[in-house]
């Protein structure tokens, strides 16, 4: 499984941008997909994740009523719409993909390269 994140740029505080992961390779394994992200200095967290079906989703609760997460399987693709970004939400966004939608990093058996999130203030 090769996943290509995109998306990321540069947006003012009180801004929206819409993340996509591409999936490729075994497409037809049901993945759980999750995104996580980092800032400089800190560890990688947990943002969102999303069942297979799209039934079961989770949201950290720093971005729980701003972020949505969402799937089309026909399309390989995952998406995070961040909508009313604030600074502390610029980081390096990664989307993963596991078995099962967790909130917990270990979980997830690949990984995509990341895409740049910026927040002016």
């Amino acid at each position: 499984v090769q996943l290509q994140a995109s998306g990321g740029g540069l947006v003012q505080a009180g801004g929206s941008l819409r993340l996509s992961c591409a999936r490729s390779g075994r497409t037809f394994t049901r993945n759980a997909m999750g995104w996580f992200r980092q800032a400089p200095g800190k560890e990688r967290e947990f943002v969102a994740a999303i069942s297979w079906s799209g039934a079961t989703v989770y949201y950290a609760d720093s971005v729980k009523g701003r972020f949505t997460i969402s799937r089309d399987n026909a399309k390989n693709t995952v998406y995070l719409q961040m909508n009313s970004l604030k600074p502390e939400d610029a980081a390096v966004y990664f989307c993963a993909a596991g078995a099962t939608s967790t909130r917990i990093m270990n979980d997830y058996d690949y990984w995509g390269q990341g895409t740049q999130v910026t927040v002016s203030s």
